[in-house]
């Protein structure tokens, strides 16, 4: 079997709903901090709007996306982008979209001037943390505790890396 291709892009407006019910279906405490999207609530807002994700499009449908922000809105930051989220469809998992999103999320930070790309990721999250780190990435603290998920303390690893060379 021949997989399609995969296109990854800017979000559009019309990418809501799928990406509403892909956030919906893959939700787990493994990488959730928030509760549960309910049913039915927008998936872009005032702080989510859809310049801020790539989307990773496979025959039509949205399998993915990486949200890619600046971390603070301080001037002494700008410097800086931040992922904030990055998701993958269960059918799709295993395939390298997550890295291709990665990369993606890398080169729109560099073409918009940033040097630095950091992110949060749960210590219990073992793949994402391997493949952040597979792509350069290298933890640069750690939050002991600092999440109470599923009814369990869970650390908050802070990973970084340079986006020049």
């Amino acid at each position: 079997m021949t997989v399609p291709e995969t296109q990854i892009r800017t979000a559009v407006q019309d990418d809501e709903a799928a990406l509403a019910e892909l956030d919906r279906a893959t939700w787990s405490t493994l990488h959730a901090v928030m509760p549960a999207p309910e049913p039915g609530a927008p998936f872009f807002g005032e702080r989510h709007v859809p310049g801020d994700y790539l989307v990773a499009v496979r025959g039509g449908a949205v399998v993915g996306y990486v949200r890619v922000v600046p971390p603070t809105p301080l001037a002494a930051m700008a410097h800086v982008r931040q992922i904030q989220g990055l998701v993958v469809a269960e059918s799709a998992r295993g395939e390298g979209i997550a890295r291709a999103l990665l990369r993606a999320a890398m080169d729109r930070a560099r073409e918009q001037g940033a040097v630095r790309m950091t992110l949060r990721v749960l210590g219990h999250n073992a793949p994402a943390r391997a493949l952040y780190a597979s792509e350069g990435f290298v933890i640069e603290g750690v939050l002991p505790g600092e999440m109470f998920l599923g009814g369990a303390y869970v650390d908050d690893v802070l990973m970084g890396r340079s986006l020049l060379g």
